[in-house]
C-alpha cells in the first residue's frame, strides 16, 4: 500500500487500507473521479488527517460530508477555501465563538490554524459529487472514519465536538471514561437556535483540555486567510 497520509495517521489506518471494503471504495472513487465532478480535489481527500496528525489530535469536530458546490471543499469539516463565501453553518459557528470566547469573526472560512493546533476537522464521508449532498454516503468511508474515531478514543484525552444527530450517532464509538464529548444541535440555520447557540462548545473544549493538562486551543482565526495558507 502506497503512502496516502504523510504522518502517523498512515500507520494507524494502514490496516484499513488493505481491507476489502477500502479496495471497493477505491475502485468506486476511481470511476467517480473519472466520470463525475467530485469534491474535494483528489489530492485533498485526506487533508484533515494531513493537517492534524494522530499523535497531535486534541479536539475532533465531526461533520457529515464535504461541501458539494464548486471551490468550497478543502477536505476538512466546515472549512472552505479562501475567497469563498462563508457557508451559513460556519457563520453560525463564528457567532457562537464570539458569544462564547469573544473571538472576532473573520471574513474567510479557512480553518487551518485550528487544525495545526490539534483540531481534527473530520467528515464522516470524505468525498461528494458536485451538487449532490450525501452522494457518497454508504460507500465505505464511514468504516474508515469510524475506525479513526475509535483509534483516537482508545488513545484517550480527546475532546469530541458533535453537532447534530449524524455526529451524535458516533457516541457509541467513544469511551467516555477516557475522553470528553460536547454535543448540541447542528449549527445550520434550521437547527442552531434550538440548542447550538449558547452551548459554549469552545470554552468547554478548552476547559476539558486543561483538565487533561493539555494546552488550550486559540480559537481566534487569523484575520486574513492567506496568513495561514501553506506555501504552494
Amino acid at each position: 500500500m502506497k503512502t496516502l497520509i504523510n504522518n502517523d495517521w498512515q500507520e494507524v489506518l494502514n490496516g484499513e487500507f488493505d481491507k476489502p471494503y477500502y479496495e471497493k471504495l477505491r475502485e468506486f472513487l476511481v470511476e467517480e473521479y473519472n466520470t463525475q465532478t467530485i469534491y474535494p480535489e483528489m489530492h485533498h481527500i485526506y487533508q484533515a488527517f494531513e493537517w492534524t496528525p494522530f499523535s497531535e489530535t486534541k479536539v475532533v469536530i465531526l461533520g457529515q460530508d464535504p461541501y458539494h458546490e464548486p471551490n468550497q471543499a478543502i477536505g476538512c469539516s466546515f472549512a472552505v477555501q479562501p475567497g469563498v463565501t462563508i457557508p451559513p453553518s460556519l457563520r453560525n459557528i463564528y457567532k457562537e465563538l464570539q458569544d462564547d470566547l469573544g473571538c472576532t469573526p473573520v471574513n474567510h472560512g479557512y480553518l487551518k490554524s485550528w487544525a495545526t493546533q490539534g483540531v481534527l476537522l473530520l467528515n464522516s464521508v470524505l468525498t461528494v459529487r458536485r451538487g449532490q449532498a450525501n452522494s457518497h454516503k454508504g460507500k465505505g468511508w464511514e468504516e474508515l472514519t469510524d475506525y479513526a474515531i475509535k483509534a483516537l478514543s482508545e488513545r484517550g484525552k480527546v475532546v469530541f465536538i458533535l453537532w447534530g444527530n449524524a455526529a451524535k450517532s458516533k457516541i457509541p464509538l467513544i469511551d467516555q471514561s477516557k475522553n470528553t464529548i460536547i454535543s448540541s444541535t447542528h449549527p445550520s440555520p434550521f437547527a442552531a437556535r434550538y440548542g447550538f447557540f449558547g452551548s459554549k462548545p469552545f470554552s468547554k473544549a478548552n476547559q476539558a483540555l486543561l483538565n487533561y493538562n493539555e494546552k488550550e486551543i486559540n480559537w481566534q482565526l487569523p484575520e486574513r486567510a492567506d496568513d495561514e495558507m501553506e506555501e504552494k
